[in-house]
C-alpha cells in the first residue's frame, strides 16, 4: 500500500505562536490519514519535491513509501 507523508507547516506555525504541540506529520494511504509527531519507515522510500504538482493539500515536498509504515504520537505510542 502506497503512503504519503508530510509535514504541515500551518500546524508547526499555529503551535509556535500558541505553544501548543499538536501533531504536524500527516501519514496518508488510500484509505485514511493519520497525524502524528514520529513516522517510521520500514523500508526503502524517496522524498519529493514537486512545486508544479503539489498534493491535493498543498504540500510541495513528501515522502513516498510502500513499506510498512508505523505513526507514533508525542508519546512514542502507535496512533
Amino acid at each position: 500500500m502506497k503512503h504519503k507523508i508530510h509535514v504541515n507547516q500551518h500546524i508547526i506555525k499555529a503551535n509556535t505562536k500558541k505553544g501548543e504541540r499538536n501533531a504536524p506529520l500527516t501519514c496518508k494511504n488510500y484509505k485514511k490519514n493519520h497525524k502524528c509527531h514520529e513516522v517510521e519507515i520500514e523500508g526503502p522510500c524517496r522524498v519529493i519535491y514537486s512545486p508544479d504538482k503539489p498534493l491535493d493539500c498543498g504540500a510541495h515536498v513528501w515522502i513516498e513509501t510502500d513499506s510498512d509504515v508505523r505513526c507514533l504520537d508525542n508519546q512514542g505510542e502507535k496512533v
